[in-house]
Formats: C-alpha cells, structure tokens, sequence
C-alpha cells in the first residue's frame, strides 16, 4: 500500500466550515471530553478537497471523483424509492509501491460514509497471511474474520496477487478467493473490497476466478510520481517538521530525484520520506559544528544536505 503520502497524513481532516463564505470553523471539541463520542460527520465536499490535495495522482483523483458523483446520484435515487443503477463498489488499486494507494483507499472508505454508503467507513488492511491459513480448514475462517473486522467499512487487500501465486496449481490462496467471493457477494452492501498491488500483476489476480473479474470490473492506475512531485513530497514533509529547502536545496534535489533509476528499487512516496530523513541527518551534523546556531539555520536545508548518489 505505501506510506501515507503526498498530500501528507491520510487522517487530516480539515474542520467542516472551513474554506466556504461565512462558514467558521466549528470550534473543536477537547477529545478528552469527548469520550468516545463519533468524529463529526465529513463532507463530501471536504473530502473531495482532501483528495484533491494529494501531490499527482490526476487520473486517480479524477475516478474517484467521478465515482463520488455517480454514488451520489445513486443514494438520491435510493431516497427516492427508484432502483440504483449497477454499481461496482469493489476496486483494484494498480500501482508500485508508496504511490498513495493506502491513502486513498482510506479516504474512499470516508467517502462512501460521508454519502450514506458505508455504515463505518474504516480501513481494514490486510495482505496473503491473514488471510491464509497453513492448513486445511483454517484459511476460510480466516478469511471470514478479517471481512468480520471490515464490516461497515473498506477491506484493503495488499499485494493480493499473492492469493493466486503464478505457476501453484493447488494453494490455500485459491480457498481464501473462494471464501471472499462468497462474502462479496453475501455482504455487498456492507463491506467494500479494494485489492492492491503492482500493475502487471493485478490482471493476472482478477483472471484468477470468474467471481472476482465479475466483481472488480474497474481499475484505478497509480503512475510512479515525476521528479516534480516527489521533491513536492518532500517539500511537505519538511514544512510539516518546520523545515525550509533554500533555493539551492531545491535544485540540488530535483537533480538527485532525477538521478535516481526508476527501477523495482524506486518507493515513490516512501523515496521521498527517506530523502528527507537523509537531509535532516545530514544538516544536524552541520549545526553540530556551529557553536550557537540561529532559529533561521536550523530551519534550513540547503544544498550540501541533500545525499549524493542514488
């Protein structure tokens, strides 16, 4: 699934009267007096914002759009006592590694809530050994309480090629398949499953049984993120840790992102977080060397502090 990314934490949530005409923010309640009270109810409108937020992603921001409004009009025709159109909820998320798949996984599921859709709204992750037992007769109750957990919400399957490993004639991962089938099809209206993982593998996983290519019958594609937007990423983790990138800094960055080979190696988002990890690094070994740093110093990463070689 990858790191939670680009437009930073998964869970910010922006209060609900913020950035509309004479909508003040709500004041925020003390979550200590709260207890265990709900977090106030989202908007569609701000979580489409949210969304909106996240460094790249075009195509993937523009489905989920598209698929908010369609959903909308579904729940209008509900209310209205019409019948919905078909709608696929299930999706497979197609993407290499920290390309934010997680992150928008979850504010799907936050999504679906805000219109009605989802009772929770939760995010429920799981990959091949929660799901698979190690021996006959343990992989289907296995499978039926990790869908248990995701009731009311999303069930996140991550690398869920590995179900159908290529070449395994007879695995457990085919009853795991099986058993979720089953429960797609016993719970539509409850649990919405995304499965995750690289492009060229999740064709060969919906092939795998006639029931999940009936079921997921649309793909999102998550690119690898351009030199822009992984200095991009990088720019947001520093602001969120009060750190600036000088001019130079940034140009030295762009030209090591670029640098770096594009290959199975590359974590897109989880890159960027280790770049910034590595500046800061080396910029405390600089301060160390300065007997009284400034405020404005320690802020700054400059060119010197962004790592040589890929």
């Amino acid at each position: 699934g990858g790191p939670a990314p680009a437009g930073g934490p998964s869970d910010t949530r922006r209060p609900s009267g913020a950035g509309r005409p004479g909508g003040a923010a709500p004041a925020v309640e003390d979550p200590a007096d709260a207890g265990e009270s709900e977090p106030p109810a989202e908007t569609l409108a701000d979580l489409l914002a949210e969304l909106d937020e996240l460094v790249g992603l075009e195509g993937v921001k523009r489905d989920v759009g598209g698929m908010a409004k369609l959903m909308q009009t579904v729940r209008m025709r509900q209310d209205a006592g019409l019948p919905a159109p078909p709608l696929s909820r299930h999706l497979v998320f197609a993407g290499n590694p920290g390309t934010g798949k997680t992150t928008v996984a979850r504010l799907y599921g936050r999504l679906l809530k805000a219109l009605g859709l989802l009772e929770r709204g939760h995010l429920v992750e799981v990959d091949r050994s929660a799901l698979v037992g190690e021996y006959v007769g343990h992989t289907g109750p296995k499978t039926t309480e990790a869908f248990r957990r995701a009731h009311g919400g999303v069930l996140f399957i991550d690398e869920a090629y590995a179900l159908v490993p290529s070449g395994v004639a007879s695995d457990f991962g085919q009853e795991a398949v099986a058993t979720l089938v089953k429960l797609m099809e016993d719970h539509r209206d409850e649990v919405v499953v995304i499965a995750a993982g690289y492009p060229e593998d999740m064709g060969r996983f919906v092939a795998s049984n006639p029931g999940l290519s009936s079921r997921f019958t649309r793909t999102l594609h998550f690119a690898d993120y351009s030199t822009p937007e992984v200095v991009s990423i990088v720019e947001h983790h520093a602001q969120q840790h009060q750190y600036e990138l000088s001019p130079a800094a940034r140009h030295a960055l762009a030209a090591h992102v670029a640098a770096i080979p594009r290959d199975a190696a590359f974590g897109n988002g989880r890159t960027a977080r280790q770049i910034f990890q590595a500046m800061t690094e080396r910029q405390a070994v600089r301060m160390s060397e300065l007997v009284t740093p400034q405020a404005d110093q320690l802020m700054t990463l400059d060119a010197q502090d962004v790592p040589v070689g890929p």
